[in-house]
């Protein structure tokens, strides 16, 4: 499926976040669109939501302490958590979806017990 690499500032975890090879794609394809090769897709955990806590995609140039990052696919595409959000995303797969019912990225994470209906937010 995926290739990763992973590499940590401070997180010994093995099993991190993943990315399917569809969303390595399109965040290639978004990166190559904003004509940028510096930035990394940082994935994280907020309080909030109508469960308790969020998540947030977005790209990143910065390096934080504690930072997990990995890569994945052909494109080295490189994924960021923070340390906070590292052991909320232990284990869950991020992917792309092209449907004519829906289009975006979703997050399949085996440590949330429940989410809300509009599957922006889990607990």
């Amino acid at each position: 499926m995926s290739t990763e690499t992973s590499t940590s500032t401070s997180t010994t975890s093995t099993a991190g976040i993943a990315l399917s090879d569809v969303a390595a794609q399109k965040v290639a394809s978004l990166l190559k669109l904003e004509g940028r090769d510096d930035l990394s897709l940082r994935v994280a955990v907020q309080p909030g939501g109508c469960s308790g806590l969020r998540y947030q995609l977005y790209f990143d140039d910065r390096s934080l302490d504690g930072d997990t990052i990995s890569e994945f696919g052909a494109e080295k595409v490189k994924v960021v958590t923070d340390k906070m959000s590292t052991p909320y995303l232990m284990g869950a797969t991020v992917d792309f979806v092209d449907t004519i019912e829906k289009q975006g990225f979703t997050i399949d994470n085996p440590n949330a017990g429940g989410s809300c209906a509009c599957g922006d937010s889990f607990n």
